[in-house]
């Protein structure tokens, strides 16, 4: 089974040398309830860079461009216990967009400050590599879950 091919978007901003990240309060779906990336599913036929700039604007209303993306990682999801939530995951950031977060029927957008992550509302990967993509070193990683499907057994760096 291909596991499923997913994009996450993280606009970043500096407001008197604080830096913050858009997040989003799942509303619905898979994860509701947690804060999470912005982003999702790419759709047939579809670069993962359009799926981010795609996802952001259906989430939040801001449009991002392709070009402003800057590659951020990659991260495998593995659920030995429902491998059809398998993941394949590109990470993007951006410091460039046009409007302000806005509430959609997914996601409640919020910002967060980059040192002080909301992790204990975050999946338990989150803290595993969420603070190095928003650092810029691009983690490269398989994360494979416990049977809970929610907490790590164990994060390999992919070859």
């Amino acid at each position: 089974m291909e596991p499923i091919r997913v994009a996450l978007c993280f606009l970043l901003r500096e407001d008197a040398g604080v830096r913050s990240v858009l997040l989003g309060h799942k509303k619905t779906g898979f994860g509701t309830g947690k804060v999470v990336g912005v982003g999702g599913k790419l759709e047939p036929g579809e670069e993962a860079a359009e799926a981010a700039c795609r996802e952001v604007y259906e989430e939040t209303g801001m449009v991002v461009r392709a070009e402003s993306l800057v590659p951020a990682g990659r991260i495998l999801f593995d659920f030995p216990f429902r491998p059809q939530l398998n993941m394949d995951t590109l990470l993007f950031t951006t410091r460039t967009w046009e409007g302000d977060p806005a509430e959609s029927d997914e996601i409640i957008p919020q910002w967060y400050r980059v040192d002080a992550l909301p992790l204990q509302l975050m999946w338990h990967d989150a803290g595993t590599w969420l603070p190095l993509a928003l650092d810029g070193h691009g983690p490269n990683l398989r994360i494979i879950l416990n049977e809970d499907n929610a907490t790590v057994r164990a994060a390999v760096p992919l070859d």
